[in-house]
């Protein structure tokens, strides 16, 4: 899978423009908000998820401007394919000149692994950015799972304003409580399948991060993940999951009651990723927490490629920063024969990859 050519017209500061990228190496260099991010992120939301930076829409359309078109051109499933995004109030897209009912329709047909420095959140900060990493990647390999997760959301919602009304009147009475039950039961199971989901996902990627973390250390260094769920644990079963939380929904009743929402199910998961045993969030170096998303993100491109047969592209946004020689030669190597695109300050070290192209950004405008 590769991008054959990229249009950007109004989208952040990029000055209306098009690229027609090397199918290997692509290096897009330039001092600090020049807009490199800016590129990989218009490339990124041809996978149909929404920004990497967690942007609102309206947020990509460029200053005075009233909206935002991409285009792109990308070789993939042994055919030459367009795709179109066009950013009002908010997103549409097309593929192959059809209208798609979301942007999320795209996902499946356009697959990429993004890594920038603001990932370090994914060990940093809560649990919530190690769900959306799952979430994102298990939806660009099974894009149906974006209908279980939206249908999951929907129950969580339907049960959090139940809870909260009960909460304003300070009240309730016996039928409300069956209604409760009844948003418990769906909830439950809607909550089951993700929680299925997200579990076969974290057993497939464990032992590819775990070689590709390896090869960055040098061997000097293990790594593991594990899921942490109300649900269960990997031997869980979808029918065991439902019952599981049938079960913390009636113990936390009362507590949820008093809070006015949901404070137990798959939308509190987390994962607890360990470097050497030993919990990265706490005890990790930054180039260790740099190293390990570095290695679930290629580990996450893997997946892809032995699922789709088709290698996704790879955008890594400030890869190289806090890494040593050592590592940065380990990534420079691993991701030979992918369409990369790598934004930098100072080309220098890239550079030591043969071939490729070379683009340089300035004030959102790109020259080669």
């Amino acid at each position: 899978m590769n991008v054959t050519q990229l249009e950007f017209d109004g989208f952040r500061n990029l000055e209306t423009g098009l690229i027609r990228p090397d199918p290997g190496v692509n290096i897009f260099y330039g001092n600090n908000a020049q807009g490199k991010t800016n590129l990989l992120e218009s490339i990124w939301l041809f996978t149909g998820g929404r920004s990497f930076r967690g942007s609102k829409d309206l947020d990509t359309v460029g200053f005075d401007k009233e909206r935002a078109r991409l285009k792109l051109e990308f070789f993939a499933f042994e055919r030459l394919q367009h795709a179109e995004i066009l950013i009002q109030r908010k997103r549409s897209a097309s593929l192959g000149g059809v209208q798609l009912p979301s942007p999320a329709g795209l996902a499946g047909n356009f697959c990429a692994v993004v890594f920038c420095p603001s990932h370090l959140s994914l060990i940093e900060d809560g649990p919530e950015e190690r769900r959306r990493f799952i979430d994102a990647a298990y939806c660009q390999l099974r894009p149906g799972y974006i209908k279980i997760l939206a249908n999951f959301q929907r129950c969580l919602a339907q049960r959090n304003a139940l809870l909260k009304n009960f909460k304003k009147v300070m009240g309730f009475t016996g039928a409300d409580l069956s209604a409760l039950e009844v948003w418990d039961e769906r909830l439950a199971a809607a909550g089951a399948q993700v929680f299925l989901a997200r579990s076969s996902y974290i057993r497939r990627l464990i032992p590819a991060a775990r070689e590709i973390y390896k090869g960055i250390s040098g061997g000097s260094e293990s790594f593991s993940i594990r899921y942490l769920s109300n649900a269960g644990d990997e031997n869980t079963t979808q029918e065991q999951a439902y019952k599981n939380l049938m079960e913390v929904f009636k113990v936390k009743q009362h507590e949820d009651l008093a809070a006015g929402f949901t404070t137990v199910g798959p939308h509190r998961d987390d994962l607890e990723i360990l470097i050497s045993g030993k919990s990265a969030r706490i005890y990790g170096s930054q180039g260790q927490k740099r190293s390990a998303v570095i290695a679930l993100k290629l580990a996450e491109a893997s997946l892809l490629r032995d699922v789709t047969g088709e290698q996704p592209v790879a955008l890594l946004d400030d890869v190289m920063s806090e890494l040593d020689s050592v590592r940065q030669d380990y990534i420079l190597n691993h991701i030979k024969g992918w369409q990369v695109f790598v934004t930098c300050c100072d080309p220098g070290p890239v550079l030591r990859l043969a071939g490729g192209k070379v683009f340089k950004i300035e004030q959102g405008r790109i020259t080669q």
